[in-house]
């Protein structure tokens, strides 16, 4: 599996050791992020990993900035992408389960380098469940489509 990631200037540290992390369990991750701390701008990043997923050049994403929130927002404006900010594992696994999430992203200023490892494995590990589930994945589907009508 080909994993995505991407990051601002505040993530740069945990961005390195998730890919680290990721690529001892397996993974080939693609880095979309940031190798410097100075200034850079998270929806370029969000954007190029969110733009990835609906290639087809890479499976999932992992987005960190300093909140989650600001890349999770970037990504999100590409259609097909479900980014969910989460900063525990639990929602990160729902997150899979429920709504078939394409990205997972967290804050390098919310959480740690364990929970942030924690997150990912419980993310990584759930399966989309579809069933009464696809029916809201569809109608997320269907506002992107109303959307382009515009």
């Amino acid at each position: 599996m080909r994993i995505g990631i991407g990051n601002d200037h505040v993530a740069v540290e945990m961005k390195n050791e998730i890919k680290a992390y990721l690529e001892s369990k397996g993974y080939e991750v693609v880095n979309f992020g940031t190798d410097s701390t100075e200034r850079a701008n998270y929806p370029v990043y969000g954007e190029a990993v969110a733009n990835a997923i609906v290639n087809g050049e890479v499976d999932l994403g992992v987005l960190i900035c300093g909140t989650g929130v600001g890349i999770s927002l970037a990504a999100n404006k590409v259609n097909g992408i479900r980014a969910c900010v989460c900063s525990e594992p639990y929602s990160a696994k729902l997150s899979r389960q429920h709504n078939n999430s394409n990205i997972i992203a967290f804050g390098a200023r919310v959480i740690g380098i364990e929970t942030a490892k924690m997150i990912v494995d419980e993310w990584l590990s759930a399966e989309y469940e579809g069933g009464r589930h696809a029916v809201r994945v569809e109608m997320l589907a269907d506002i992107e489509r109303r959307q382009k009508e515009k």
